[in-house]
């Protein structure tokens, strides 16, 4: 684990932020802060410019941001990647240039392919992009893993560390990985556990709950609204402060139901979703659904779990919850269902 006082001081570099989504701005905002060359690549015409703009940021087109910059960092969904660096990224990289990622998809399943004079290392914050921004204006920072693929300068392992510093990854610790275990764990916890498995066991207890004859607003409460709970006492302090914090019969009831629930034949299908992804078969899936063109299976996923009843009721409780933070009208629901 690295900290702030085994990272340069600075990169020193002109750098390259690609992008301007949730990662993108945190990282060019707190790399600006920390006193770095920071410009921002943006696609013609992108919606994100005046914004990057505005937040007091010097934006140029893809092209010329790669071409005057040393330390390149590709923020951009995954599965544009590929095409961005054939047609913007790869024709200005210059020998000596650091190529950078915030996850490994791209490198590791041979969708990119840097040459050999070419630095490739990875910073990855484990944290949305706005408690990367807020925890750095805090003082604070969100833990970060590094990784090197390819060290031509023999340099790359610095450089990275000063890079991780300059958005206050150093603050709260940086672990060392490689491209392949954090692209594999990565995709095997978003899947099996955070949102997919997390997700159909929501949508599985209201299910059983509403089928059974309970009203749904009750059943939106009991296994979704108080979700919430449950995992701030885990992220504050693991399985056994929730155990602490909730009742004796809660606790029991995790113990004896629990294992019940999840139980070997689950685990049997977590190992096949792992292998899927170790072999490559998710990967293949997902980048000739996004290739063959329109997303039509993926587009129709989206709009039948946009459509369920656990969101349709949810979203008329919540708008009775004034101290909400309501998302943008872009990431709901119902604006999913029809987003291309």
């Amino acid at each position: 684990m690295y900290y702030d006082k085994d990272c340069p001081a600075k990169v020193g570099e002109k750098i390259a932020v690609l992008g301007y989504g949730s990662q993108g701005r945190a990282h060019a905002l707190n790399l600006k802060e920390s006193g770095e060359d920071v410009t921002v690549g943006l696609y013609a015409g992108s919606r994100s410019k005046a914004r990057a703009e505005a937040d007091g940021l010097r934006v140029s087109e893809v092209a010329d941001a790669v071409k005057n910059a040393t330390v390149i960092m590709v923020l951009t969904p995954d599965v544009g990647q590929a095409r961005l660096y054939r047609e913007a990224i790869e024709p200005n990289l210059k020998p000596g240039d650091m190529l950078m990622f915030a996850h490994g998809f791209s490198i590791h399943f041979g969708q990119i392919k840097p040459d050999a004079g070419i630095d490739v290392a990875m910073i990855a914050p484990k944290a949305p992009g706005h408690l990367v921004r807020s925890t750095y204006q805090e003082g604070a920072g969100t833990p970060s893993l590094i990784a090197v693929q390819q060290d031509a300068t023999g340099r790359a392992h610095e450089r990275a560390l000063a890079y991780a510093r300059g958005i206050g990854a150093g603050r709260a610790g940086i672990l060392e990985t490689n491209f392949k275990e954090e692209t594999e764990t990565d995709l095997f916890g978003e899947q099996a556990v955070l949102c997919g498995g997390v997700s159909a066991l929501i949508k599985a207890g209201f299910e059983t709950l509403v089928e059974a004859g309970y009203q749904p607003e009750l059943a939106y409460f009991e296994v979704l609204h108080e979700m919430k709970l449950i995992v701030d006492l885990m992220y504050r302090g693991g399985l056994g402060f929730m155990r602490y914090s909730v009742s004796d019969t809660a606790e029991y009831g995790d113990y004896v139901s629990g294992p019940r629930i999840v139980d070997a034949h689950v685990k049997a299908e977590m190992k096949r979703v792992l292998t899927e992804i170790q072999d490559g078969t998710f990967a293949e899936k997902w980048i000739d659904e996004n290739e063959s063109g329109g997303r039509r299976r993926f587009m129709e996923l989206r709009a039948q779990n946009a459509g369920h009843q656990v969101e349709t009721v949810g979203a008329e409780l919540r708008k009775m919850m004034s101290w909400l933070e309501p998302p943008d009208a872009e990431s709901s629901a119902a604006a999913l269902a029809a987003k291309g």
